[in-house]
């Protein structure tokens, strides 16, 4: 009988034992995933001496995850780089990617690798440098990098013979630094604000609209169709093509892209077509105006001229003229960037 007892109890013992064994791995795995020797050594140690173990195990594994999870939360939540606080922000050149022979794609990375931006869809970014005489050099550049990415920000830009920034940043260098200062916001994006929106670029003028384009299309609950009218000189000059591209293939009943060029050496090819944006053509693409479409213009100034009329100011639109005018668009459905 009292072996019977004896072994009864030996068996309840290796019981009781094997189920903290399991509590404590179990409680390994969740606590601490990613403290791996925490967890070997609760594990281990649970096979030696169990009830002595636990008293500062637990709460040091505890402790242990704790910390980790806080400090990747503090990481998550950094500060912008951009706060609109009229402060700049001095950003090192850290990639250059050739797209034309007359532009590129700059990359500059933030002061903390986990930092966003802090730009809102569409808005822009000021540019600054000092010449040898001591005189500020200022520009607006709209990024092209998604508004959410951390670390870095793409700019395109293209090198024109007479522009002081552009040039400037052409004959930057990698670990070479640029002063940068925003959020200036052009539009506030809202997704499904309006049925359909047409786009009209030439050139660089593209950036802001791409911007509209990929943040429209990233997001699955965005229902917005988007027509995009993109003039350039040349095929070689479309800017952000393979981009567009794959959006275009990726979201065929959302976003239609048409692009014009000046010229055309090959007349066999194919998804490009010779000539300007025309009345016509805009008339046949676009659903016309409404309180359910906009229009959105970026290019450069015969491009206004010819489709919409330019600014007054950065902070006046001024009247619609133009195409778009004879189309009888006004400034309740066109926004000038």
């Amino acid at each position: 009988m009292a072996q019977e007892s004896n072994s009864g109890s030996n068996q309840m013992r290796k019981f009781f034992d094997a189920y903290k064994r399991q509590t404590v791995s179990v409680f390994a795995a969740k606590v601490v995933p990613h403290y791996q020797p925490i967890s070997f050594l609760i594990i281990y140690y649970s096979n030696k001496n169990m009830s002595r173990f636990l008293k500062f195990a637990i709460p040091a594994a505890a402790a242990a995850g704790g910390a980790y999870y806080y400090s990747t939360l503090t990481r998550a939540v950094a500060a912008p780089v951009f706060k609109g606080d009229n402060e700049w922000v001095n950003l090192t050149l850290t990639n250059i990617k050739p797209v034309s022979h007359d532009s590129a794609i700059y990359t500059f990375a933030f002061p903390e690798s986990n930092q966003p931006s802090g730009l809102i869809v569409a808005s822009a970014l000021l540019t600054k440098y000092v010449t040898p005489k001591g005189n500020n050099v200022i520009r607006p550049y709209t990024p092209i990098s998604d508004v959410e990415e951390l670390g870095k920000l793409n700019l395109l830009v293209k090198t024109y013979p007479n522009g002081k920034m552009s040039k400037h940043i052409a004959n930057l260098s990698v670990n070479d630094t640029l002063a940068f200062k925003g959020p200036i916001l052009k539009w506030k994006w809202t997704p499904n604000q309006f049925n359909h929106v047409g786009l009209i670029g030439g050139g660089s003028g593209i950036t802001p609209l791409y911007q509209i384009v990929h943040e429209s299309l990233k997001n699955d609950k965005d229902n917005t169709k988007i027509t995009l009218l993109y003039g350039s000189k040349s095929e070689q000059d479309i800017l952000l093509k393979p981009e567009l591209d794959e959006l275009a293939a990726k979201h065929p009943e959302r976003f239609t892209v048409k692009y014009f060029v000046d010229e055309l050496k090959d007349p066999k090819t194919t998804g490009l077509t010779k000539g300007f944006i025309t009345k016509d053509v805009i008339k046949e693409s676009l659903p016309g105006p409404s309180p359910e479409s906009h229009v959105f213009v970026c290019g450069p100034p015969p491009l206004y001229k010819a489709i919409s009329g330019n600014k007054v100011s950065p902070t006046d639109q001024g009247e619609v003229t133009g195409v778009l005018a004879e189309l009888g668009y006004d400034k309740n459905t066109v926004f000038k960037f």
